[in-house]
């Protein structure tokens, strides 16, 4: 992974989309990682593993700490679950409802969403710009794409599509975040 330049009193801090899901969020509440995910998971582990000791910190869901796993392991660290940084709250459990609500939220702009998605997207943005060190983020795509829209100043919900196990680089600093390089993209379902 090549070296971004930086400040090295400012925090870089790496997101992380989870490898491949076993199943899709119109059928799966908390699904953990198929197959592919798990190669995925590793591959990102000896991409990210090079740039030494640093903090890991993990969505609450299944995907996502299967994800942090092979790294945590390499490093002998244990992921630090950071509930903030979870998947977009649905207003319903209801598989095929959730879903529907997704579809529109994903093609909405943060301006014409209700107060609880904005004040998550608000705790999200203020828990990675408070990061003190650099750290790996292991999270998920509408929470990478809620960083990178407050770096760049979009409103859109969706700025990229950031591939399973891509890593995103931003830093943070006194409040403000810079993307130093977005992952990988793909046309990727959310999973």
């Amino acid at each position: 992974m090549p070296s971004p330049c930086r400040s090295d009193d400012v925090p870089l801090i790496h997101l992380v989309r989870h490898g491949k899901a076993a199943a899709g969020f119109d059928s799966h509440l908390d699904p953990g990682l198929d197959a592919v995910g798990q190669r995925q998971a590793v591959a990102t582990a000896e991409r990210l593993a090079p740039l030494g000791l640093r903090s890991i910190f993990s969505s609450p869901l299944a995907r996502a700490q299967q994800t942090a796993a092979p790294l945590a392991a390499r490093w002998g660290v244990t992921p630090v679950i950071e509930p903030r940084v979870a998947e977009i709250p649905s207003p319903s459990d209801d598989l095929t409802q959730r879903a529907q609500w997704l579809r529109g939220v994903l093609a909405d702009r943060w301006t014409n969403l209700d107060a609880t998605l904005c004040d998550w997207r608000t705790a999200m943005v203020d828990c990675v710009n408070h990061y003190t060190e650099d750290g790996v983020v292991f999270c998920h795509f509408v929470a990478i794409n809620v960083i990178v829209g407050a770096a760049t100043g979009a409103d859109e919900v969706i700025t990229f599509a950031p591939d399973n196990g891509s890593v995103t680089t931003i830093q943070a600093e006194n409040g403000s975040l810079q993307v130093i390089e977005l992952g990988r993209a793909a046309d990727t379902r959310i999973n």
